[in-house]
């Protein structure tokens, strides 16, 4: 038996299979990515299965990219010469607002209520409930999970969750929730397994074209950059990060309408807004010019700025972790944040850090560091995952769920 893990974005698809075994959720046997699935796009689907990575174009007359790519990874599951059967299929939702504050098997009701936050996360959560469809009535024998990336967050204290608005505002839910929560569950029991350390303060870096960081003590968040909505916090990859709250006001006055100023927040800011080139860190590092560099310095600067901030809030850091797509293949940025982090105690081993493996949790700090340094590649299926396995079959059996469809 085995959980399929998805996360359902407006262009792509991610998936990963992971087996379970005495009802414990093992890494992914099965891995991939369909992309091109916006309206015009050409789909084709990337896997990894046995050690062996394909890639194939997904086609088909008179359906939507999306129905296509669920035909395509159907077909594939059932096409798989020794996957394990699928007990259940667990869906990353971005938000889950004041009511979810754990995983939750999808019922119609469900649905319901979480389409109601769509507006605090419209690049997000209309694509993942769309996809949460599609899969019911794909797979409609198996138990639908929702985990939600709220959730990590969801023990933040009233101080450190509420806004300096009117108590009457705060009571309608408007409060931070912070997210990548599935992420920092990922790096925290990867840390907490790994260092001693990691049962005291400890700031996580999700650096990607999403970007936040999250500061936790005992293993539990107490603070995190992200707020209200996914806008809030870090420089981002085509998100604005914090505002000052007047440029709105300031755009209004000139005639911006919600839809206009929307795109310039979710989709025209950030390293593509500055840059005025590419929302890619990699682009921006070998294009080399100098609007490059400043988008470049200014997304370093923002992260060494409430690297500081988190760190107040827990009275000090005994632990520093990268992840994200930045933060774990960007080994320049590593080295720049670390070094402007030095009056913490945070010392680099040039060694160590060269060695960084890519695929596994990798210390690169000094002998002689105050705090720890680690780049952890994230696997948020993984934690999808164990968290469907956990709410469907609480006890742990090996068998965790009732007879099934099969993978076709």
């Amino acid at each position: 038996m085995a959980i399929l893990a998805v996360n359902a974005g407006s262009s792509s698809l991610k998936f990963s299979l992971h087996p379970l075994r005495l009802g414990q959720v093992q890494p992914n046997v099965l891995s991939g990515n369909i992309e091109g699935l916006e309206p015009g796009g050409q789909p084709e689907m990337a896997w990894t299965f046995a050690g062996q990575r394909q890639r194939q174009a997904v086609s088909g007359p008179g359906e939507s990219p999306f129905l296509q790519a669920l035909d395509r990874l159907r077909a594939l599951l059932a096409s798989l010469e020794g996957a394990p059967q699928i007990a259940a299929v667990a869906h990353r939702v971005v938000h889950g607002g004041e009511d979810f504050r754990d995983s939750v098997l999808v019922t119609d009701a469900v649905l319901e209520r979480l389409a109601r936050l769509n507006s605090l996360a419209p690049l997000h959560q209309p694509h993942n409930l769309a996809g949460i469809r599609s899969f019911r009535q794909a797979f409609p024998a198996l138990p639908q999970v929702a985990c939600f990336d709220t959730a990590f967050h969801a023990g933040l204290s009233e101080v450190a969750c509420a806004f300096a608005l009117p108590t009457a505002l705060t009571e309608q839910g408007v409060r931070r929730y912070g997210f990548h929560g599935l992420s920092y569950h990922y790096i925290m029991d990867a840390l907490l397994e790994r260092s001693s350390r990691a049962r005291g303060r400890v700031l996580m870096a999700h650096l990607g074209n999403g970007a936040s960081l999250c500061a936790a003590r005992a293993g539990r968040s107490v603070a995190t950059t992200m707020g209200f909505s996914a806008l809030d916090g870090l420089m981002m990859g085509t998100r604005s990060g914090t505002l000052d709250a007047g440029v709105l006001l300031y755009l209004m006055e000139q005639g911006w309408d919600h839809d206009r100023i929307q795109k310039l927040l979710y989709k025209q800011s950030g390293l593509l807004g500055v840059s005025g080139i590419s929302a890619d860190m990699r682009r921006l590092r070998a294009d080399g010019s100098a609007a490059a560099q400043r988008a470049i310095d200014q997304f370093i600067y923002r992260v060494v700025r409430e690297s500081g901030a988190m760190a107040a809030s827990m009275g000090g850091i005994d632990v520093l972790a990268f992840s994200g797509g930045i933060g774990e293949n960007d080994a320049a940025l590593r080295t720049q944040v670390c070094e402007q982090l030095g009056w913490m105690g945070v010392q680099m081993d040039a060694a160590r850090h060269a060695g960084v493996p890519g695929d596994v949790p990798h210390a690169i700090h000094a002998e002689g560091s105050a705090v720890e340094v680690w780049v952890v590649p994230t696997d948020e299926g993984r934690v999808a995952a164990r968290e469907a396995a956990r709410l469907l079959h609480p006890l742990g059996d090996a068998e965790p769920m009732p007879a099934q469809a099969k993978n076709t």
